[in-house]
């Protein structure tokens, strides 16, 4: 029923530009506020992108200038475009869907979410 499944992830070097695609089915992105997170390695997890309904998004410092993110509503997909990636970056990436919150912070305030994809930047 809902899924989400995110794909792009991979090895690239410092630099580098890939871009992460969320596949959303079960539900249509315009009735929920949606989330990228991303989980290095020893470390928790931690927001890289909260998004509205509306179109706004807010980003971490971490990632500001470097990361954007898009929908393609028609496709029910959400995209989160990194550039001038550091080795820092390196983690699992997850996209989150809330029904009741935008904009969150938190992760316990997402209801569903993707199982990630890795993304490794070597130096």
């Amino acid at each position: 029923q809902v899924q989400l499944a995110e794909s792009g992830g991979g090895s690239v070097q410092a630099g580098g530009s890939p871009r992460l695609s969320c596949a959303v089915s079960g539900f249509t992105l315009s009735r929920y506020c949606m989330g990228w997170f991303r989980q290095g390695p020893g470390k928790g997890r931690e927001g890289v992108v909260y998004i509205d309904n509306a179109g706004s998004s807010r980003y971490a410092d971490s990632v500001k200038g470097r990361f954007t993110t898009s929908s393609d509503n028609a496709k029910n997909t959400l995209i989160l475009q990194m550039n001038s990636l550091k080795p820092e970056d390196t983690g699992v990436y997850y996209c989150a869907a809330s029904s009741r919150w935008c904009l969150a912070r938190r992760p316990d305030m997402y209801d569903y979410w993707g199982p990630g994809t890795q993304v490794t930047v070597s130096s």
